[in-house]
């Protein structure tokens, strides 16, 4: 393996690590009240995120505003992502995640657990990662003492 081969790979690696990063920093933010303008900061301008049945927000400012609502809908929740598959090529970027998530619900007080996929585009906006598109689909959305397979959406 040549010297700049061996370079690439490790700068995809650091890159992956970073997008890594970068989707943590989401998920602290939403189990942090969603701070909306900690969230916004992670994506472009001109981003669009679409939570499918939790709504849509295009660009930077109505991703804000949307989470600053959020809270009030959502007042706790813990954001749990896993399985990444992040394939990185130059300054662009894609990645899948899957979503398991406790949280509560504000009407009814009601305790749920929650279940997705997270399919994200990246891009690096000088020198640093950013979100441009992001769109969750959700598996289910139950009642804690219910479960999934009495109640799959509440």
């Amino acid at each position: 393996m040549s010297m700049k081969d061996l370079e690439r790979r490790i700068k995809t690696l650091e890159d992956m690590e970073e997008i890594k990063r970068l989707k943590a920093r989401y998920c602290a933010y939403c189990d942090e009240n969603y701070d909306p303008e900690g969230i916004a900061g992670l994506f472009t301008e001109d981003a669009v995120w679409d939570g499918g049945i939790r709504g849509r927000a295009d660009g930077q400012q109505e991703i804000r505003d949307f989470f600053t609502q959020a809270s009030q809908r959502l007042p706790f929740a813990i954001h749990m992502v896993m399985n990444p598959i992040i394939q990185v090529d130059g300054d662009q970027a894609t990645g899948i995640w899957y979503l398991f998530q406790a949280c509560t619900y504000a009407e009814g007080n009601r305790a749920v657990w929650g279940s997705g996929r997270y399919d994200e585009e990246y891009v690096r906006v000088d020198g640093e990662w950013k979100f441009r598109h992001l769109k969750l689909t959700s598996h289910f959305w139950t009642p804690f003492d219910e479960g999934w397979a009495k109640t799959r959406f509440s």
